[in-house]
């Protein structure tokens, strides 16, 4: 690899394939299926193809609270989609979504399938077909809006810049780790100061908006992404803590957060999601292995 210090960009750049990184395998600089496979289909109106990162929590999280609402046509397949492995690059998930990024939702309930990419839109889709967690008030509509696409254009700056580099990159290089932590700290704080105003992101009431930043910024504030919680002192966003704590009791947000996971502890993990009897069923099996240890 070429010493950083001495990197001068070439004049026209060309796809380096052994540039490294967690996740080189899987980066290329061109679009498109790199193999045939369909997707799966479910009995379930909701067809979600999906993997437990923020992203994905997101859709997950709303799905449950939806359920739990009681919007019983809100029943959904979650089926995983391994994205260290590829799977995101088939030619089912590039036609469910063309740019081969989780999630995906393929909505089956009326006269023909309606797909729709994007965790924000998904979440915007369900909130309108449900009538649900999006004020229909202009002025709190707005509010709620303009709060999901903060976290839409802020989250690539904590993820693809500060995790990226902080966390994944081959060399560990201080420019784009301070620039980064730098923006990082100042969004936590924005969240914060918005958060000692209200109770919830968009105000007194429980939205979407709240959905969509709690998967990533309440991780960055309990320190369970890119172990940078020291680093970043998130203890120091007590509004945001208190907010995230808040988020995380609910019992739909536990269940979303189980949905398609698979790291952390296995008990924590349901790789798949057909019927709400399958956090029983995973509960279950935990309990057993519990009595057998």
């Amino acid at each position: 690899m070429t010493d950083q210090n001495d990197y001068v960009p070439p004049k026209i750049w060309t796809w380096d394939k052994d540039s490294g990184g967690r996740f080189a395998n899987i980066n290329r600089p061109v679009a498109g299926p790199t193999h045939d496979r369909d997707l799966p289909v479910g009995k379930h109106p909701l067809q979600l193809y999906s993997l437990g990162t923020p992203n994905g929590v997101k859709v997950t999280v709303m799905l449950e609270e939806l359920l739990a609402a009681g919007h019983a046509g809100a029943e959904y397949d979650a089926w995983l989609i391994r994205i260290n492995e590829g799977d995101q690059f088939s030619s089912g998930f590039v036609a469910a979504n063309p740019n081969s990024k989780i999630p995906a939702l393929v909505d089956r309930s009326g006269a023909e399938p309606i797909r729709v990419f994007e965790s924000g839109a998904i979440l915007i889709h369900l909130a309108e077909k449900f009538g649900a967690f999006l004020p229909t008030e202009p002025a709190k509509r707005a509010e709620a809006l303009s709060w999901l696409m903060w976290q839409m254009g802020s989250a690539p700056f904590l993820g693809g810049g500060f995790g990226h580099f902080y966390a994944y990159a081959p060399v560990k290089l201080e420019y784009p780790i301070n620039r980064y932590a730098m923006e990082v700290k100042r969004q936590m704080d924005v969240l914060d100061r918005r958060l000692a105003d209200s109770e919830y992101v968009a105000g007194a009431d429980y939205t979407i908006a709240d959905m969509a930043i709690w998967p990533w910024y309440g991780a960055l504030a309990k320190g369970l992404v890119y172990d940078a919680g020291e680093f970043l002192q998130v203890q120091e966003y007590r509004n945001v803590q208190r907010w995230t704590d808040q988020v995380a009791a609910r019992p739909a947000v536990k269940r979303g957060r189980m949905v398609n996971r698979v790291t952390g502890d296995p008990a924590s993990q349901l790789h798949e999601r057909h019927d709400a009897s399958d956090f029983d069923l995973r509960t279950q099996d935990r309990l057993e292995a519990e009595q057998g240890a």
